[in-house]
């Protein structure tokens, strides 16, 4: 990848999204709204609030996205999953977020609910597929749809072509965007790009970018996702199991790295998973450009 030159970016900063989680405690609260009013000033064009399996965090991801709208001027998506409810279960959650003011849904098949690595079952009365779940979202109200696409295939999926030939059913379905799995090679995201342009597949697939703030963790979820982890992505984060001050330096070099690289190729949208930590974020952000709006206009107004 090239090396750091942020000062090329001035003339086309991208446009950011960031996705966060809903809080299961106090602390944990503390946290995500410290991270939502830290990277607010950015002007994210969305933010997403996930949804945890089987709709276990419906209530906290309504309440979350509820006040997102009351008390910011972020523009949230909320997420939604399939699994564990019927069809009425979940158009009644999608009508409580029209009534709140959402009108951007992240739709997703949802992760089985015995967890990852085991079958996934379809509710007997819900939506079967992510297609489905995305025509009933459609038939419900004037929503932009957001869902998934995998660079490196679904695990359950037979073949990067038969899970394109999915994406491909969720865009006929009328989904608008598609937010990729997180990778950490970009060259996988380029061919994956035509692979999918050649299907006539024309929505916007923004690239998911994870900061690594815990190699371990983050090795061990892109196993389990089906995203592969470099070797030198590994040797860089090398015998610093126990020195998180240089971990998260050399994070956000890696992180970084990857993106200027991403614009450099002509990516203009980047979608972040945060994990409901800013800092990290925010300084990748501001390398490529993107600073607090005021400071933009200010510094607009002295040109």
């Amino acid at each position: 990848m090239n090396a750091f030159r942020p000062s090329r970016h001035g003339s086309r900063r991208p446009r950011v999204s960031f996705e966060f989680f809903p809080p299961k405690n106090e602390e944990m609260a503390v946290s995500l709204w410290e991270s939502v009013r830290r990277l607010e000033p950015l002007g994210p064009a969305f933010v997403s609030v996930t949804y945890g399996a089987g709709g276990s965090t419906r209530e906290r991801t309504h309440n979350t996205v509820k006040r997102m709208i009351d008390e910011t001027a972020l523009k949230p998506a909320a997420h939604l999953t399939c699994v564990s409810a019927s069809c009425a279960e979940v158009d009644d959650v999608i009508r409580s977020y029209w009534a709140a003011g959402v009108r951007h849904i992240v739709a997703l098949r949802g992760d089985p609910a015995g967890g990852l690595g085991t079958t996934y079952e379809p509710h007997p009365e819900g939506y079967h597929q992510t297609s489905d779940l995305v025509e009933g979202i459609r038939r419900i109200g004037e929503f932009e749809v957001t869902v998934s696409a995998y660079p490196e295939k679904h695990p359950e999926a037979a073949s990067l072509d038969a899970d394109i030939d999915a994406l491909k059913k969720k865009v006929d379905a009328g989904a608008t965007r598609a937010i990729t799995q997180f990778f950490f090679d970009n060259d996988v995201y380029f061919r994956y790009l035509d692979k999918v342009r050649s299907r006539g597949i024309e929505i916007p697939i923004l690239p998911g970018i994870v900061p690594v703030q815990n190699f371990k963790q983050t090795a061990g979820f892109a196993r389990k996702t089906g995203a592969s982890v470099p070797q030198w992505l590994a040797d860089r984060f090398e015998g610093l199991e126990d020195d998180p001050a240089t971990r998260r330096l050399v994070a956000a070099a890696v992180c970084a790295e990857q993106v200027l690289d991403l614009i450099d190729r002509g990516v203009s949208d980047l979608h972040f998973y945060t994990m409901n930590k800013a800092d990290l974020v925010y300084a990748i952000c501001h390398l490529v450009g993107l600073k607090p709006e005021k400071a933009q206009a200010q510094q607009v107004a002295a040109e």
